[in-house]
């Protein structure tokens, strides 16, 4: 007799438990993030699936958690087709497909059309290109237009020659090369190899909340905003960054658009629409997009956002990207965290990012 209630009342202590488990509302809300944390099976269907399966919620009086996949697997339940949890999550198998596609307009001279990268990929264009610009932020266009900028820049800084640098970069034709070059630089290729010779960059400093307060702008839009508490170094830093550019401060006009910024500083709620001219590898690019969709009073981190532009082991790499970029608060570096939440480095200190992001939790 007791060996057959002993089972029933170990079975209804565990359906019990399941709703109380705070594992089952990572299955509830299919989250990612979870799979390969734990699995689960369900009785009524005989089968075990992974945190994020798509399927129709199960009954959690029929569900079990495990926490391997081997717990699961003794069951004797098969895994589930739509989520297969014995393989690769969908994110995983996604940005690996992504990160092939990125090789292949990487090693291309010329750019591949969508219905190549589709192909090669073994997806339709229309998924492939909706997957892409999910993981990457960016449209397979978009980031071929940003490694072809990245060559471009890398051959003016070190090829013999102008026309050299075009022909490594992929371009057949001088008229199309020019016709793009100030489009990826922000000024003419020769300006470029000479180091921004004659580029004019306009600046202005003034005083927030945070100290000292730099914006500058080349004429395609804004290209650095400096915090500090020394406002002479901070004019250092700009002249560091654009040694052979013709600075151009005191601009009455100019003053009015750092008004603005500083205004945002102390109000993020006010919002900032402002054009960048944003500088950095087709890499560092696909970062700073995904950190300019981060909402105000939201925090991400640095692995997530590596797995938004599918390269989810590249962490430290994104890291690298953040502590790259010359363009505080609009390019929002500070809303980027440790795994556990903590506050990590901050180009311009950790106490500068701890406001910025305690300001943006008010509103």
């Amino acid at each position: 007799m007791d060996m057959n209630i002993r089972p029933a009342a170990t079975l209804h202590i565990s359906r019990l438990s399941v709703t109380d488990d705070p594992r089952w509302a990572l299955i509830v809300a299919r989250d990612r993030s979870a799979d390969g944390q734990f699995w689960y099976s369900v009785a009524t269907t005989g089968i075990y699936c992974r945190p994020s399966c798509p399927s129709r919620a199960a009954n959690p009086k029929n569900v079990a958690l495990h926490d391997t996949l081997e717990s699961a697997r003794a069951t004797g339940f098969r895994p589930c087709r739509r989520c297969n949890p014995d393989g690769p999550s969908l994110e995983c198998e996604n940005a690996a497909l992504i990160a092939k596609a990125c090789r292949v307009i990487e090693d291309s001279e010329e750019e591949p059309s969508l219905e190549d990268l589709a192909a090669a990929v073994d997806r339709s264009p229309s998924y492939f290109h909706r997957m892409f610009k999910a993981s990457t932020g960016l449209t397979p266009k978009a980031y071929a237009a940003g490694h072809r900028a990245k060559k471009v820049r890398e051959g003016l800084e070190t090829a013999m020659s102008v026309t050299a640098a075009m022909y490594d970069a992929g371009f057949n034709s001088s008229g199309r090369f020019y016709e793009k070059a100030n489009g990826m630089l922000g000024m003419t290729p020769t300006q470029y190899r000479d180091g921004g010779t004659n580029e004019e960059i306009k600046f202005a400093v003034g005083q927030s909340c945070l100290g000292a307060i730099l914006v500058a702008s080349s004429t395609k839009g804004v290209a650095s905003i400096l915090l500090g508490d020394d406002p002479d170094a901070l004019v250092r830093d700009l002249q560091d960054r654009f040694p052979k550019a013709r600075l151009i401060g005191m601009d009455r006009d100019y003053e009015a658009l750092i008004a603005q910024v500083c205004g945002f500083v102390e109000n993020p709620s006010v919002g900032l629409d402002l054009p960048l001219d944003v500088r950095g590898t087709a890499f560092q690019r696909r970062v700073w997009q995904v950190l300019q969709e981060i909402p105000a009073g939201e925090r991400l981190s640095y692995s997530e956002i590596a797995r938004r532009i599918g390269t989810p082991s590249a962490t430290r790499a994104v890291a690298g990207a953040c502590a790259a970029n010359k363009i505080a608060v609009v390019i929002p570096c500070h809303r980027v965290v440790r795994n556990d939440g903590a506050l990590s480095g901050y180009a311009w200190g950790v106490d500068r990012k701890r406001a910025l992001l305690d300001r943006e939790a008010c509103l």
